[in-house]
């Protein structure tokens, strides 16, 4: 079930009414009621996924009664290989096999010799990668004895399968969300007001910015060997705001719908292309993610204790995996090493991201900004490109000054197009700087001003230019 469907504006009134009306007296009728309806949101793709996160939670709710229990450091780190072996495992067959089938019989051609493969037909579990993740860091943090497990079932699928946060995020920890589980809700109106507000907003970056970047730059990129070093320029840029809109657009609205159930999510943006350099621009973009493989695979490898080889090794492996996890395709791979490379001399030089820590003027803030999101706009490019070599070939034709077609002003259509994406990423700037500025996490409107967002994104979603959200993919 899609955020931005018909059906997903039926459902989300049936369930807070619910919720708050009906099986609102025990916290085990509202923790039914919440795996119920997240199972319902979640089988609307396929039924068929639901047997798969049922069975990914079971394991972990068993392995963390068990590790509970165990004593044995043999036994624990058992306990623990079954927790990872399985989860990884299942994600790496549906997700990479694939991949892996393919790259091994290319291999042989290195040798000189052909070696056809069949691909398999799997289906990709949507949102596999999101609640992997998520059952993992409970058995990690259980075997860390960070965290208590929790005995009651339905809690723990109802943690694992909350439908605002199940599908793209934020990456919940359990010390953070469970918890939220054991207690009866009540209905806070503050609370569920700034969440309305939230779910507002992150419709507008997702129908008026995103959905409308998508239709100039699937043409420019799906064409892009005829079209001019302008309108290259233009579909990196646009697709720049495109994921970001897309993406930091359903965390806020999942984040606000977990608000009108009373519970909160971790923030997962905070206007990262205000960043200044790459460092502070992966502590802003998808903060869940980021600090998950800092917390699971960074620090385990050893983080920054073991002198700057091994750092670097490390921070290369972070970005490396970051960038796989993002999809099977060496197009991501290459992504993640890019980042690597842009951040490994900051943390050499040991550069500190705080404003007001560097004491620079303004100006020079602003030059840090732009040279930040010209490096990540042309990282991006690799990320949406079908190869590494058509990504290069791109990049070569901006940087070359290629002459060709100059797709966005074809027709009066996508002149117009382009001229609302740009209208809606400036205005959509100027508030997130309005908001760093007074060092807010979140946006705030006033009541008028939400009734004309609602009503600019009633009349796009009318128009039915609303694609899926990209990192469904993921």
């Amino acid at each position: 079930m899609l955020f931005n469907s018909i059906d997903f504006a039926i459902f989300l009134p049936i369930v807070f009414i619910l919720y708050w009306f009906v099986f609102s007296k025990k916290v085990q009728q509202q923790n039914v009621l919440i795996l119920v309806s997240s199972y319902v949101f979640y089988g609307f793709w396929d039924w068929r996924f639901l047997l798969l996160i049922f069975f990914s939670s079971s394991v972990d709710f068993i392995v963390g009664i068990k590790l509970k229990k165990a004593s044995k450091t043999i036994n624990r780190k058992l306990l623990l290989f079954v927790s990872i072996f399985i989860n990884i495992g299942l994600l790496g067959f549906f997700k990479y096999f694939n991949f892996f089938l393919e790259n091994f019989a290319n291999s042989f051609s290195f040798f000189g010799d052909n070696f056809s493969v069949n691909r398999l037909n799997i289906i990709l579990p949507v949102g596999i990668s999101f609640y992997t993740f998520q059952t993992l860091s409970y058995s990690i943090d259980i075997y860390r004895k960070k965290l208590d497990p929790t005995e009651n079932f339905i809690e723990f699928l109802s943690f694992v399968s909350f439908f605002p946060q199940l599908v793209a995020g934020p990456i919940e920890r359990a010390s953070n969300l469970l918890p939220q589980f054991y207690k009866r809700r009540i209905f806070d109106y503050d609370k569920s007001v700034s969440g309305v507000r939230l779910i507002i907003w992150g419709f507008f970056k997702k129908v008026v910015i995103a959905d409308n970047a998508s239709i100039i730059v699937n043409g420019i990129f799906n064409n892009f060997e005829n079209q001019s070093f302008e309108s290259l320029l233009i579909g990196a840029f646009l697709f720049s705001f495109q994921i970001y809109g897309d993406f930091s657009g359903y965390s806020d609205i999942a984040i606000g719908t977990a608000r009108l159930f009373n519970f909160d999510l971790k923030t997962n943006f905070r206007y990262p292309y205000l960043s200044i350099n790459i460092s502070e621009f992966w502590k802003r973009w998808h903060i869940s993610l980021s600090t998950w493989f800092r917390d699971y695979l960074y620090f385990p490898l050893g983080g920054s204790k073991y002198g700057l080889k091994k750092t670097i090794r490390n921070i290369f492996i972070v970005f490396l995996v970051s960038g796989f996890w993002h999809g099977a395709n060496w197009t991501f791979i290459f992504w993640g090493f890019i980042h690597s490379i842009l951040y490994i001399p900051l943390f050499i030089l040991n550069t500190k991201t705080k404003k007001q820590a560097i004491g620079i003027k303004k100006v020079n803030i602003l030059i840090k900004t732009i040279l930040t999101f010209l490096m990540v706009m042309f990282s991006w490019i690799v990320f949406r490109s079908d190869t590494i070599s058509n990504s290069l070939i791109y990049i070569q034709r901006i940087l070359t000054l290629e002459e060709g077609l100059n797709f966005f002003v074809q027709t009066d259509k996508y002149m117009v197009i382009t001229l609302i994406c740009f209208i809606s990423i400036i205005f959509s700037m100027i508030i997130e700087l309005y908001n760093e500025k007074k060092n807010r996490v979140e946006v705030y409107f006033n009541s008028y001003f939400l009734i004309f967002l609602c009503l600019i994104i009633t009349f796009f979603g009318a128009i039915k230019n609303h694609a899926d959200f990209i990192y469904f993919q993921f």
